[in-house]
């Protein structure tokens, strides 16, 4: 984001507007935390580093959101925040998971999320009830989104496509109460 080369003083609008794209940032984070956790009690460990990784990297872009607003503690995260689904836009559903699924598996889930955050910022681009000064940085937001895509597109070109059949076990895990 260009706001990073100076602190912003924000009016009211623009501070809801970035704790907002904080509380995405974080959620992802810690839902890829959760992914990466389930893949460990799965024995899947290449998955799991996969879905550590994808969490730091959406732990940054949090920070970096910290930093150039210039708050001194990260906004309080609010449950009576609405979102267009379920989930916040960059999360994805716990649905998504399954302890046999491989490396493209996880990069696919993550190119869902950053589609569905670039439309979520171009969105608001588009809304003229939106302010200027946050259609500006949500069009800032919407082009690193879709730099994000691009990164996992190509991304998944060197990870191989699993072949049918990837979900299959002949010996499922059992649960018990």
């Amino acid at each position: 984001m260009t706001a990073g080369k100076k602190k912003i003083k924000p009016d009211a609008a623009f501070a809801d507007f970035m704790a907002r794209a904080y509380v995405m940032e974080i959620d992802a984070s810690e839902r890829y935390a959760d992914f990466a956790d389930q893949m460990e009690v799965h024995n899947n460990l290449e998955v799991a580093q996969l879905f550590r990784k994808l969490s730091r990297i959406e732990g940054l872009h949090a920070k970096r959101i910290v930093e150039e607003m210039g708050w001194k503690q990260p906004p309080k995260m609010l449950l009576a925040w609405r979102w267009d689904d379920a989930e916040p836009p960059e999360t994805a559903p716990v649905t998504d998971l399954h302890y046999l699924m491989q490396p493209w598996h996880a990069l696919e889930i993550a190119l869902r999320n950053e589609r569905r955050a670039e439309r979520f910022f171009a969105r608001i681009v588009r809304s003229a009830k939106t302010p200027a000064a946050i259609r500006k940085i949500a069009a800032e937001m919407a082009e690193e989104e879709r730099e994000h895509v691009r990164l996992i597109r190509d991304w998944m070109k060197r990870v191989p496509k699993p072949e049918p059949g990837w979900d299959r076990d002949p010996d499922p895990p059992v649960y018990s109460d």
